[in-house]
C-alpha cells in the first residue's frame, strides 16, 4: 500500500512539472483512502504557500468539514519545509511519509525537525521512504533548469 501512495503522489509531482512547477507532489489519506491530492502551483498562483502540502490540506480540510485531521496520513515527494511542516503540526496530521530528504531547508528531520519537538502540542511520526523516483525527478527538473 505504501508504494501504491508514494506513487500517486509522484502522479501528482508529476502535474507540477508539466505547469514548469517545482515537481513536488502530496496526498492525505484516512482509513485507507485517498481524500485529497495537490501538487505546487506557487509559480503558477505566484502565491508563497501553494506548496502541494498546503494545498492538500486545504483539501482534505475541506472534504472532511474539519481543520483537524486527526486519523490522517500524508505521503509527500520532498520533505516539507517549515512554513509546510508547521501546517502539517496544526492540523493534527498523524503520519507523515517523505520520499526523499531536503537537505537545504527540510524541517521534518534533515535540518531541523519541527514536527518531532518536545517542547509543542502535537507529534507527528515520520516514515522516511528513501524513493528514488522521488529524488531522480527533482535532480532532473534542477539540471535541465541550469
Amino acid at each position: 500500500m505504501e508504494k501504491y501512495l508514494i506513487s500517486e503522489a509522484l502522479k501528482e509531482a508529476k502535474r507540477s512539472l508539466l505547469l514548469n512547477e517545482v515537481p513536488v507532489g502530496a496526498i492525505i489519506v484516512k482509513n485507507n483512502i485517498i481524500i485529497a491530492r495537490a501538487h505546487n502551483l506557487r509559480e503558477t498562483l505566484q502565491e508563497a504557500t501553494a506548496h502541494a502540502e498546503i494545498l492538500a490540506i486545504r483539501n482534505a480540510c475541506e472534504v472532511l468539514g474539519s481543520w483537524r485531521l486527526n486519523g490522517c496520513d500524508m505521503y509527500v515527494t520532498l520533505e516539507p519545509c517549515p512554513m509546510c511542516a508547521g501546517a502539517i503540526l496544526q492540523s493534527r496530521i498523524s503520519k507523515l511519509n517523505i520520499g526523499i530528504f531536503d537537505p537545504s531547508v527540510g524541517a521534518c528531520g534533515s535540518v531541523i525537525n519541527v514536527l518531532q519537538n518536545d517542547t509543542l502540542n502535537h507529534w507527528t511520526e515520520i516514515n522516511w521512504l528513501y524513493n528514488d523516483e522521488c529524488g531522480n525527478l527533482l535532480t532532473k527538473f534542477f539540471k535541465d533548469k541550469r
